[in-house]
């Protein structure tokens, strides 16, 4: 059997009554699109995170952009965000006809490197969108304070990081919205594809459920102009079947998120005598392991020769965004954002989600150990 580094058979086994019975409601409910599930997965992860609005979209990259344009942004602004991400964070900011500004990372924590983020700053500039990479938060406190200064907007991308807190704060509640991913690897995934923009604005979340919907004032409860365009917007809404199994799945949050650090403390009791370097937690930062993100000089050697061990593990990411040909235009060169580029030539992720048994990490562990010993 080849491990791989995410894999979800074991947990539908173990959640299959449950999950079934999601899908049955959903199709017995006469109901579709927008109904029930979706209203009621938008007020239950608003509840969750302590914030009055929550709209849910079809994915991550979409609660992003949604979330950018119902802020106002838009074409001739620019947004400061990171090159050490998935693509879909920069797609997003692209696709409002936006600017994406990007700063480096910290060595140590793969995080954005808030210190570099004021000289980035210019008179174009609307929005800092920090992205919470592996399952831990960026340093909000001096992103906050910025965007007072400059009068800037904050988003965050909370796509890895559901349920992980800075100083106590959840991810997601230290800015002006916040998007969230639900595909399937997430710390909260769907069985497909889903996503939701969280804020405290009112104004936003109204604008938002507007362009989810085709630019149509389709409000809970308000559907004064049924069918009418009011600003041009999206086919961008999230189902009834993955809103129904997320309903599910967010009472059992805290516990994946047990199960992910009990994974990630086996790691460093068997792997901190290595060569391989492990997974930093920043100060006042509690880390939820979206993925077990480690560095070695020797890489790509060491996933070569774990594939004989039939274990085939990720890069997360080999190529950063600045260095893609489809953001060319944007004039960064190799070199001008040394941290990001030498991190892309020496991480990879070991296997971490809820349902790995102990019997299969040891197995990954001891193939890794092998290996490192005749590097």
């Amino acid at each position: 059997m080849t491990i791989r580094v995410w894999d979800y058979l074991a947990e539908y086994e173990n959640e299959h009554d449950d999950i079934i019975d999601a899908v049955e409601k959903v199709f017995r409910s006469g109901n579709l699109m927008l109904g029930a599930s979706v209203r009621g997965f938008e007020e239950e992860f608003a509840a969750w995170h302590g914030i009055p609005h929550c709209v849910g979209v079809d994915n991550g990259t979409n609660a992003i952009k949604l979330g950018l344009q119902a802020m106002g942004i838009g074409p001739g602004d620019e947004v400061i965000t990171v090159s050490n991400t998935a693509a879909p964070t920069v797609v997003a900011i692209d696709g409002v006809g936006a600017k994406p500004v990007f700063v480096d990372v910290r060595e140590e924590d793969f995080l954005m490197d808030t210190t570099q983020v004021e000289a980035a700053i210019t008179d174009k500039t609307r929005c800092l969108l920090p992205v919470h990479l592996y399952g831990q938060c960026v340093d909000m406190r001096p992103l906050r304070e910025l965007a007072a200064k400059h009068n800037l907007l904050v988003m965050e991308d909370c796509a890895q990081a559901h349920g992980a807190r800075q100083n106590g704060k959840l991810a997601g509640t230290m800015s002006d919205a916040a998007a969230f991913s639900f595909y399937p690897t997430k710390v909260l995934g769907a069985y497909g594809d889903g996503g939701a923009t969280i804020t405290a604005n009112k104004d936003i979340a109204r604008r938002l459920a507007r362009l989810r919907y085709y630019g149509m004032d389709n409000h809970w409860g308000e559907q004064k102009r049924y069918y009418v365009v009011e600003t041009p917007g999206h086919n961008s809404r999230l189902d009834e079947v993955h809103a129904e199994i997320l309903r599910r799945k967010l009472t059992r949050l805290d516990k994946y998120i047990e199960d992910r650090r009990a994974i990630a403390q086996r790691y460093v009791e068997a792997l901190s005598d290595t060569e391989i370097k492990l997974p930093r937690t920043a100060e006042n930062n509690e880390h939820v392991y979206y993925i077990y993100v480690v560095r070695h000089p020797r890489r790509d050697e060491i996933l070569e020769r774990l594939k004989s061990y039939d274990i085939e593990l990720n890069i997360s990411y080999p190529w950063p965004v600045h260095t893609m040909t489809g953001f060319a235009h944007l004039g960064y060169e190799e070199g001008s954002l040394p941290v990001t580029e030498k991190l892309a030539k020496e991480i990879f992720s070991l296997p971490m989600y809820p349902s790995l048994s102990f019997d299969l990490q040891d197995k990954i562990i001891s193939a890794l150990r092998e290996v490192l010993n005749t590097l």
